[in-house]
Order: structure tokens, then sequence, then C-alpha cells
């Protein structure tokens, strides 16, 4: 209770003062706040739908390799008894060459699946989004393509392709025979390197066999970050069976790890160059709280003659910064989130707000004939491959986001009232 006079002396001294530097300083903080939040969460949305593409359709979260055919049965079993795995699904894949009917050809990730691989699979088929015809390769000759590769090569719903084996056409073996399939179904996953170069069909197709492809089995877990502890159990399972001493089993962080080591450093330097900011504003309050200090010396010494301690009139000022970082940090916060969650309402109110700008400075300059200028668009499909943008927030990023901003202002203020230790109450009331 004897320290209550710091408090009002706090709120006497950012309440009652007669400059602008805490509302700036405040606006500052929620301006580094709100930035990081919607820039991260935005980033978030774009790398997570990539790494849930890549493990929920191609990559899986486990692989199981090197095993005999006629086990496979028993190896889906004995995956789906171990707590956390959802799903277990076999499948093979080749590299071909794809020609449609009336256009040119391309190379194609053929992947054989079974036809109940959407019901056994449901995240996976969660991630295809049919535009045309839907998961039906209960045929032989039936495939699945690509949004964007059926647009290259310029087929439809319906069409038919045809398939030739690179491998039998580079060997020039018996298996470069033609294969021809119908296409039942076009999909679209939102990541382009899928929708331009992954096809899908029946797993009992002979050419699978042509090409002496071996079989693969994909484990999808509820959580894909117990993929070690589950990959060890399940080795720990198969070693004590007999006939397994081949087989393999690998994560997904073995897969693409070029590709989610680059999308980590992205994000890490995304986080400093927009936390910058706080350096900045922290700068700021610094000097602000440096200069206060110095205007404030024979207040300063009259509270430090009347018993006020060194730290105690020093924790004036951190208490300043504290209110300072506290109210912007919870502005920031709120407004962050509030964008966040509504990124695509916020970035049409943007772009509609430019274009209006535009068009009228298009209607002044058509007056006297100048070129009109085209309308702006933040994502523009014509230039990013996304339908909607994709905004993902973490809690716990966003909580540390709001700690950067709080302690930045308590950081400042604390080393800006240092000088509070070399003011000496005799040497100012001495010429008072």
């Amino acid at each position: 209770m004897k320290k209550k006079w710091v408090f009002f002396v706090a709120s006497r001294y950012i309440f009652k003062g007669r400059n602008s530097s805490p509302v700036l300083a405040v606006l500052g903080i929620a301006t580094g706040v709100l930035a990081l939040i919607v820039i991260i969460a935005v980033m978030n949305g774009f790398q997570l739908s990539f790494i849930e593409s890549i493990l929920e359709i191609s990559s899986y979260h486990l692989r199981i390799e090197n095993f005999n055919d006629e086990k496979i049965n028993e190896i889906k079993e004995t995956m789906l008894s171990i707590p956390g795995v959802t799903a277990a699904v076999s499948y093979k894949e080749y590299q071909a060459l794809i020609r449609g009917v009336r256009t040119g050809q391309q190379t194609v990730l053929l992947r054989g699946l079974k036809d109940d691989a959407a019901q056994t699979d449901e995240k996976m088929n969660d991630k295809l989004e049919f535009e045309e015809g839907s998961f039906n390769i209960s045929d032989k000759g039936s495939i699945l393509l690509g949004s964007e590769l059926s647009r290259r090569l310029g087929v439809f719903y319906g069409d038919e392709v045809n398939i030739y084996s690179i491998t039998g056409i580079l060997s020039a073996a018996e298996g470069s025979s033609l294969d021809t399939f119908k296409i039942t179904g076009i999909f679209r996953t939102g990541y382009y390197e899928y929708d331009s170069s992954l096809a899908f069909i029946n797993i009992e197709n002979d050419s699978f066999s042509a090409n002496e492809c071996d079989t693969v089995i994909g484990i999808k877990l509820s959580n894909r970050f117990q993929d070690g502890s589950t990959g060890e159990q399940a080795k720990k399972i198969f070693d004590s069976l007999p006939g397994y001493e081949e087989l393999n089993i690998t994560s997904w962080r073995d897969y693409n790890r070029s590709f989610f080591s680059a999308l980590r450093t992205e994000k890490l330097f995304m986080f400093i160059l927009v936390g910058l900011i706080f350096l900045v504003v922290g700068l700021n309050i610094y000097q602000a709280q440096r200069r206060a200090v110095l205007q404030r010396g024979e207040e300063i010494g009259l509270l430090r003659a009347v018993g006020g301690t060194m730290n105690s009139v020093r924790s004036v000022f951190v208490l300043d910064g504290a209110v300072i970082g506290l109210t912007g940090a919870c502005i920031g916060l709120a407004a962050g989130l509030v964008i966040a969650y509504n990124i695509s309402v916020f970035f049409d109110l943007v772009e509609n707000i430019v274009n209006s700008i535009l068009n009228m400075i298009n209607y002044f300059f058509g007056l006297f004939g100048i070129g009109r200028a085209g309308n702006f668009s933040v994502f523009s499909p014509a230039i990013f491959y996304i339908k909607e943008i994709p905004s993902r927030v973490i809690p716990y990023e966003a909580a540390v986001i709001f700690c950067f901003g709080f302690l930045s202002a308590i950081m400042a203020a604390w080393f800006a009232s240092g000088k509070v230790s070399k003011i000496q109450p005799a040497q100012v009331l001495r010429y008072e």
C-alpha cells in the first residue's frame, strides 16, 4: 500500500501529459501488432494450404515400402490398430506421357488407387474439389485429371486421352504401347503442381505391371506431428513379426524437406522484417520517456527527497510504458483478429476503394483523351493461382506477437528511465 503513490503519479504523467507522444506510441504499437497478425495469418493460409495438399494428396504422413504384396491387408490392419492412425491406403505410381485426342502432350504422374480410396481416405477426398464428374475410377479405363492439366490438353469431362509409358518409349520396349482412358472427373486441389501434372487411375490397371511399379502404403494420422512415435511403434511391431525384415517406414518430414525448410525460413524472415516496426516504435517510446525524465527532473528530485527510492521513481516511467504497450497491443490484437478472420471482406473493401479512386481518375483523364488505368486487384487470379485469399490464425503466434508489442514498450521505458539514477535530490533542490 505504501507504493500506491507510484500508480497515482504514473497515471498523472500519462493521462495529464501535454504532448501527443503516448498517443503516437499507442498507435505505433497497435499498427505493428495489427500488421504482423494479418501478414502472418495470410502467410499461414498460403503455406498450410500447400503443406496440407502435399500431405493429404501426395506424400501421406507415413509411407511403408519394401514388402510382399500378399501382406498388404495384414499391414493395413496392423497400422489401423495403432492409436492415432486414421487411414491406410495402398497405391502405385509412375511417370507417363499423356496426349489429348485433339491437342498436344505432356508428362504426368499417374497414381493408381483403389476405387474406394475416397471413402477410405476422407481427408484426401476433402482436398479434391471436383469441377466436373466425381471420384470414379471403378473402371480400369477411367482417369481423373487435374484442372490445369485438362486445360493444357484441351480436354473435358467425358473425353478420351492417350497414355504412353515414358520408360517403355525410352527403352523401345513393348510397354510403350498406347492405353486409352476416359475422363470421369476433373479435380482442383489449389496446388498448381498437382493440378497441372497429377492424374488418378485404377490400381488394377495393367500399365502398373508393365512398368514394374511397387506398391506403397500411405498412412494418415490424426496428428501429423506424431509421425515419429507412431513410426517407432510400427517398427517395433513389424520387427517382432517374421517376413518383414526389408520393410521400410519413412515420415513426411523426409519428403520435400527443402520445400518445407524454405517455407519456415520465409516465414521467419517475414516475421523479423515486419517486427522491425516494434523496434521503431520502441525507439520512439525510449526517446519520449527519456525526454520526460529530463523535463521532470525537479519532480523526480522532490519524490526522491520525500522518501521515494530510485526503483520506485523508475517504476513510474516503466508503468507508463506498460500502459502504452498494453493499450496498443490490445487494440492491434483486436483489430488484427477481426481483419484476419474476415480477410476477403477487407481486401474487397480495399479494392473497391482503390478502384473507385481509379474510376474518378479515369473519368478526369478521359475528358482530355488520356488513356485509362486498369482495375486494381490485390491478389489477381490472373497472377496468383487462388480462388480466395486464405487466412489462418495460430493462437500461440498471435500471443507471441501481442507479447512483442507489449514488452517492446516496457523495455524501452525501462532503459529510458535509467536516467533517474543520475538525478540527485540535493543537486536539484539546491537550485529551487
